[in-house]
C-alpha cells in the first residue's frame, strides 16, 4: 500500500505580509493513520524540499497528539524536508493520494496544471482521493473523463465560507471553497463550524476542516482495505 501525499510550496498570505503554507495537524494526524496502518507514504510539492508550514499550525493552541507527536519524530521531519517534486510523480506508482490543506493550496495547487493532471490521472483510474479543509479547493479546475467538473453533482465538502470569516480571511482568499464547489454543480455540504464532517462519493472523500484530517485519512483506508 503507497500513498503519495501532496503539500503546497505557498507561503504568502495574499497581500497581507503574513505567512502562510500548509496545516501543521492537517499532515501530522493522516500521516500517522497511514504509517501505522503499514502503508509507504511519499511526499511531494511543486517546487520540492521544505514545504512552507503555515506558523499559525504551530502555535500551542493548535498542537495535537499527531503534532506533537511528529515534533518528536527525526525520521518524519526529514522525510517533510525532502520532498520530491509534484512533476517527478507518476500515479501508476501509488495507491492513492492526499492533499493537506492550510491556505497555501489555493494559491499553487489549484492553479498547478501538474496538480490538475496528477488528480485527473487518480480519478481515471478510480484511486481514492482524499482532501481536508482548503485542500478541496485544488479541484477548481479538476474535471472527470466526461469534461465536467469533478465535483458536479457530487456531496463535496471543504473549509466553509462561516470558518473562513471567522479566521477573518474571506477578503483575503483567492476564492471561497464554498462558493466555488456551488457554482460548478457540486453538492456542498457542511456540519458545525471546526467540528469533524467528512463526505464520501465513490472515490472521492473531502473533509471540512483541521479536525476532519485523521476521519478522511481512514475513510481513505478503508477504500484502499476494500479494494
Amino acid at each position: 500500500m503507497k500513498i503519495l501525499m501532496v503539500l503546497t510550496s505557498h507561503n504568502e498570505l495574499g497581500d497581507t505580509g503574513h505567512k502562510t503554507g500548509f496545516w501543521l495537524e492537517e499532515f501530522a494526524a493522516p500521516y500517522y493513520v497511514f504509517v501505522d496502518a503499514g502503508a509507504q507514504v511519499v511526499l511531494a510539492s511543486p517546487a520540492g524540499g521544505q514545504p512552507p508550514l503555515d506558523p499559525r499550525s504551530d502555535e500551542p493552541d493548535a498542537q495535537t497528539d499527531a503534532t506533537r507527536r511528529f515534533r518528536a519524530d527525526p525520521a518524519a521531519q526529514d522525510a517533510l524536508a525532502h520532498t520530491i517534486p509534484l512533476d517527478q510523480v507518476d500515479q501508476a506508482g501509488f495507491d492513492a493520494v492526499f492533499y493537506p490543506g492550510g491556505h497555501g493550496p489555493l494559491w499553487d495547487l489549484a492553479e498547478s496544471p501538474v496538480s490538475i493532471a496528477l488528480l485527473e490521472s487518480f480519478d481515471r483510474a478510480g484511486k481514492p482521493l482524499g482532501l481536508v479543509c482548503h485542500a478541496p479547493g485544488v479541484l477548481r479546475h479538476v474535471k472527470r473523463a466526461d469534461g465536467r467538473p469533478i465535483v458536479a453533482g457530487r456531496p463535496v465538502t471543504g473549509f466553509s465560507n462561516s470558518e473562513e470569516a471567522a479566521v477573518g480571511l474571506t477578503d483575503v482568499v483567492p476564492f471561497l471553497i464554498e462558493d466555488e464547489f456551488k457554482a460548478q454543480g457540486g453538492d456542498y455540504r457542511k456540519g458545525p463550524d471546526w467540528g469533524v464532517f467528512t463526505l464520501e462519493d465513490d472515490n472521492l472523500v473531502t473533509g471540512q476542516n483541521p479536525a476532519s484530517s485523521e476521519a478522511v485519512a481512514r475513510i481513505l483506508l478503508r477504500h484502499l482495505e476494500a479494494a
